[in-house]
């Protein structure tokens, strides 16, 4: 995956995807999200955005500050590395049309979350006719029509909320009494669909690089969250299982939920199978005959039993009179996983996070200030990622790419201000 000699790339040189250029069009999370793993490992990202406009991200609050300037800290975090082009983007007129298919023609990928795009004249016949090994990747709450679905819903309107709700997802995640489902925080269905898209438009590059030919990617949110539900749709086909929510605690086997620490903060424990099973008793000090695994702990049944409950009280005793630290350190000895539930705060100051690189600063491009934020992942010995600018300003790229990558000359870019298209 090298450079391609022959582009004028506006980025620095750096990651396994140096050379690739890659156009987005839309906003907010999902697709964008995906762009962004891209430019932290090397590809020239264009994000299009709409003039005195700009994408929606911009103005998700809480809001990072610097003398008379803000910027939204989602965006400060998501939107580094990419580069900020303004156009109205509506091929139905000329102007917009040949700067964009200019693109297109100079581009690996375009990917976009924008759904309705014939109302922009934007199709996938003419830009595969304009550059057969295109990439064109679709992310969207419930598909393209040409892949499959009802019409009516591909047509629908989505968020992360609704991926999560139409997939199923939702109904897993909560406590069951009272029987109200839970939302996965902080867009966590964006995020899958992100990751999703990520693998897509890999899958297709490699195959651009054997053959030659492009194609189009169809992300649909609702599949993205689908995918990671497990066995869930198979135990119900099959098992005749309608897996719902069963709290901050396993209905399958024990230790695997939430406990409280003396101080009320949560701890994380979880012992799955009979080996580490045994590591959790001796950790707790318990009598292991006593409290077998397969009485105690194997199976649902072994839960609700008197002895399994027995268990969970001991358990919860126990950590209740500990703290997090000392819960912690306790079933590190034993190998049994186990972890404190942090806040940001606790990572930020967190020795193994510092350690391991993961916090660092950039130069915001809007407030003009070194921001701290969550650094590349993941990590790699050869061509790691790497951030070279900070989120941009609205537009601040858009003569740069007009001039070196299609050749306009000042006059031309002029005109295209003057009539508002960029």
């Amino acid at each position: 995956m090298g450079r391609n000699n022959a582009r004028q790339m506006l980025i620095p040189e750096f990651g396994p995807f140096a050379g690739m250029r890659v156009i987005t069009s839309g906003s907010l999370v999902a697709m964008p999200h995906a762009a962004n793993m891209l430019a932290d490992f090397g590809a020239e990202v264009i994000h299009i955005e709409r003039p005195n406009v700009g994408d929606t991200w911009r103005f998700m609050p809480p809001f990072a500050a610097h003398g008379d300037k803000q910027v939204s800290t989602s965006w400060a975090q998501d939107a580094r590395n990419r580069l900020s082009m303004t156009l109205e983007l509506d091929l139905k007129i000329p102007e917009v049309k040949e700067v964009f298919m200019g693109l297109i023609k100079e581009a690996d990928a375009f990917m976009e979350n924008m759904v309705w795009l014939d109302k922009y004249g934007i199709s996938d016949e003419e830009l595969l006719k304009v550059n057969p090994k295109l990439i064109i990747v679709h992310v969207s709450g419930f598909g393209r029509p040409q892949f499959g679905g009802v019409p009516e819903v591909c047509d629908r309107a989505s968020y992360d909320m609704m991926g999560q709700a139409y997939s199923g997802f939702m109904h897993l995640n909560g406590d069951p009494e009272p029987a109200i489902p839970a939302l996965g925080k902080p867009w966590l269905n964006d995020y899958i669909s992100g990751l999703t898209t990520l693998f897509g438009i890999l899958a297709a590059y490699v195959e651009v690089m054997k053959t030659g030919k492009g194609q189009v990617v169809d992300v649909a949110q609702f599949e993205a969250n689908a995918r990671i539900m497990a066995d869930t749709y198979v135990s119900y086909t099959e098992a005749n299982v309608l897996r719902t929510r069963t709290g901050s605690k396993s209905a399958a086997f024990q230790p695997y939920g939430l406990f409280l620490d003396k101080n009320g903060d949560h701890v994380a424990i979880g012992a799955f199978g009979g080996g580490v099973y045994a590591r959790f008793i001796k950790a707790l000090g318990v009598d292991p005959e006593y409290y077998n695994f397969k009485d105690c702990a194997a199976t649902p049944a072994a839960l609700s039993s008197d002895k399994g409950k027995e268990l969970d009280q001991y358990i919860t005793k126990w950590v209740g009179e500990h703290t997090a630290r000392e819960v912690v350190e306790q079933m590190a000895k034993f190998k049994v996983p186990c972890s404190k539930v942090n806040t940001a705060k606790d990572v930020v100051d967190d020795p193994h996070w510092i350690d391991r690189g993961d916090f660092i600063k950039y130069n915001d491009q809007t407030i003009q200030k070194d921001i701290k934020a969550f650094g590349v992942i993941p990590k790699m010995s050869e061509t790691p990622g790497k951030v070279w600018r900070g989120a941009p300003s609205l537009g601040q790229d858009t003569e740069d790419i007009l001039a070196k990558i299609l050749n306009y000359t000042p006059e031309q870019v002029k005109e295209l201000k003057e009539k508002g298209l960029i």
